[in-house]
């Protein structure tokens, strides 16, 4: 990462806020609605460049392609999975914590029926996004061994973004991708165990990590493990102790799945959930902070802008952060339209390099700004703003610390 230790440079988590052509024709897919795909295909285009451009003119120093192509996170790689088959699930009707729910269940009633939508742009008529919506549930089968088949969808996401990153000068630049999970997919009658599925599945996801980093760009593995407050197939109450194992399994299979990559060319994005909740279940990082550790990943990129996870930059006071790793704290919030002052943001830099050494911290973001068509978190306005005050607080830190 060109410039670490000489400065305090910006990053993000990936998704950011699509263009309201682009989204519509991502709303259409969920829908089931036909959608010319060579217009697709150069609105990704076109739209990979702009974010890129916006990117560059806010300030970041590490960009993505935003995610543009994809529907969510997660979701995209039903498409790029062979051995699955999709069987049709019930509608349900929002939002599902169940934890939050019994917690603060007027909250939560009223939150899922309005949180997929209330940032979504005006001109895109009501009743596509109704349709998206209420399209037909399914979940992954398997019913053949894993394998990789989305070459072509990823090749075409690098081309993208190998475009629009030409004529601009960035530190470096990366891609998320999904990590094996172990609910990812019902086992069928292919495997007896969860955990040779999960083998199957890190040899399938590192097809597409190998792929991302030989083009040149780091990996960013995206997802949270199952650490409190959460069910485990087969296993609906379990217990903090067989959320441990369940965790240290993954991370196990994520050290397979990145067995043929340099650790200086990944980065793990933990995640508490994206929602404007209350937060209330998330796990503390002091509870898995050992595990995730283990992950062979240079770069961490953790929550530190959430209320419920500011305080935690105290805990590498206790935690030895080893030598070869670098955390990327969120120093701006996703789940708020208030921009953070560029002293603030300076602030809790300073925090974090008071701890750690100021040549290992990256200034980043809770999350994505929009983890999928449905899931903006915030204005595209705002999404700018929050960028260009990230990027003016580093400069801050930087006079600071240099």
């Amino acid at each position: 990462m060109k410039g670490l230790g000489e400065r305090i440079l910006t990053t993000h988590v990936g998704s950011l806020c699509r263009p309201a052509p682009l989204l519509e024709m991502v709303i259409d897919r969920v829908a089931g609605q036909p959608v010319d795909d060579a217009a697709f295909e150069a609105e990704v285009s076109k739209s990979v460049k702009y974010v890129v451009a916006r990117q560059a003119e806010a300030g970041v120093d590490v960009p993505s392609d935003g995610e543009f192509s994809k529907p969510d996170f997660g979701s995209y790689m039903t498409k790029r999975l062979g051995g699955l088959r999709q069987e049709p699930i019930p509608p349900h009707d929002g939002l599902f914590y169940p934890q939050l729910a019994e917690e603060f269940p007027e909250f939560m009633k009223q939150y899922s029926g309005m949180y997929r939508t209330m940032w979504l742009p005006p001109e895109i008529p009501e009743e596509k996004i109704e349709a998206a919506l209420n399209a037909p549930r399914s979940r992954s089968v398997c019913e053949a061994p894993l394998f990789y088949n989305g070459q072509a969808e990823l090749q075409r996401d690098i081309d993208n973004f190998g475009a629009a990153l030409s004529g601009h000068d960035f530190a470096d630049a990366f891609f998320p991708a999904a990590t094996p999970s172990r609910s990812d997919a019902a086992l069928g009658d292919v495997y007896k165990t969860g955990k040779d599925y999960l083998y199957d599945l890190a040899d399938a996801m590192a097809v597409e990590y190998k792929a991302i980093v030989d083009a040149g760009y780091m990996v960013q593995l995206d997802l949270g493990l199952p650490a409190r407050n959460q069910v485990l197939p087969g296993n609906p109450n379990p217990t903090p102790e067989d959320l441990r194992r369940a965790s240290e399994e993954q991370v196990e299979a994520y050290n397979h799945a990145l067995r043929d990559i340099p650790i200086d060319r990944v980065r793990y994005h933990m995640c508490w959930g994206s929602m404007n909740t209350p937060h209330t279940t998330d796990v503390p990082l002091k509870e898995i902070v050992d595990i995730i550790l283990k992950i062979n990943a240079k770069y961490y990129v953790l929550e530190g802008a959430n209320p419920r996870h500011e305080h935690e930059w105290m805990l590498w006071k206790d935690v030895d952060l080893p030598e070869d790793k670098v955390l990327i704290p969120g120093i701006v919030s996703h789940q708020t339209n208030v921009v953070e002052h560029p002293e603030l943001v300076s602030w809790r830099i300073q925090n974090y390099a008071s701890v750690v050494g100021r040549d290992r911290v990256v200034a980043g973001t809770d999350c994505g700004f929009s983890q999928g068509w449905s899931m903006q978190r915030v204005h595209e306005e705002v999404q700018w703003a929050k960028l260009k005050a990230l990027a003016e607080g580093a400069a801050l830190a930087t006079k600071a610390l240099w």
